[in-house]
């Protein structure tokens, strides 16, 4: 089984299960959840449910004590200061303290194939339908904090984008997209450089790479090696490779991450 998921309090994700059900033929079934009427559909062999919560989207580590599918989408707006057009991928879970849903230093499984699956597919069709809107992985971070694969398909990063309905439905077609086997060979911890790293973006984008849970410059500071560890082993896939973003790391913390990728004899690239 592969849950959708999407929060009743959010626009964007009402929005993108709405063009999932009518786009993708999601059929409307006699039970319910949380009050919320709940849609299935079948691809390829593969049974989906489409669920809706009334919390907040980040705010469900209750839906591990209640479900244990092949994978968890998370169908999600997303928010920026700079409020640029952004359509993003990425896996829930928590590097460090727990601010935003979750659990403390604890990340839910990376589904890097159905990741890059998705954010291909979002690059493609933003392209082909002519949409002005950034692609980008986005480094893990906030809840829920899930022992499934999981992982964000988000439409942002203001308001104004929530209400795209062309932009929903480029987010539920690459949310489809994650269903389907992945053509990528090699599967990578991202570390280092910000946020959004255009850098893990590109390979991923342009090669057959694919990227399970990306740390950032900012987390560093309170990353140790069991983090690191954790990331490598929560990934569906077997991680073959760490690619660092070298210039995007500071100097104080190279020796430390260095000494911790050496220890566990992962093979590192730089990006």
């Amino acid at each position: 089984m592969i849950l959708f998921i999407a929060s009743t309090k959010d626009t964007a994700g009402m929005n993108i299960a709405k063009q999932l059900i009518s786009n993708h033929s999601f059929e409307k079934l006699s039970e319910t959840f949380q009050e919320n009427p709940v849609y299935a559909k079948t691809f390829q062999n593969k049974e989906t449910r489409l669920l809706f919560v009334n919390t907040e989207i980040i705010q469900t580590q209750f839906l591990g004590n209640l479900f244990s599918p092949q994978l968890f989408i998370f169908l999600s707006r997303h928010s920026s200061a700079k409020g640029i057009p952004t359509l993003s991928v990425h896996t829930p879970g928590n590097l460090s303290e727990a601010k935003f849903g979750g659990k403390p230093k604890t990340v839910s499984i990376s589904p890097a194939g159905a990741m890059k699956n998705a954010l291909l597919e979002m690059a493609k069709l933003t392209d082909e339908r002519e949409l002005d809107y950034d692609v980008s992985y986005e480094c893990t971070h906030h809840g829920p904090s899930l022992d499934a694969p999981a992982m964000f398909v988000e439409l942002g990063s203001s308001p104004k984008q929530w209400q795209d309905i062309k932009a929903a439905e480029v987010v539920a077609d690459a949310a489809v997209a994650a269903l389907f086997n992945c053509s990528c060979v090699s599967v990578a911890l991202g570390i280092g450089g910000p946020h959004y790293n255009k850098k893990f973006t590109k390979l991923a984008l342009s090669n057959k790479k694919a990227f399970g849970h990306m740390i950032p410059k900012y987390a560093l500071s309170e990353v140790d090696a069991k983090i690191i560890r954790q990331c490598v082993d929560r990934t569906v896939e077997t991680v073959d490779s760490v690619v660092l973003d070298w210039k995007g790391i500071k100097g104080e913390h190279k020796p430390k991450i260095s000494a911790v990728l050496e220890e566990h004899g992962v093979q590192v690239e730089r990006a």
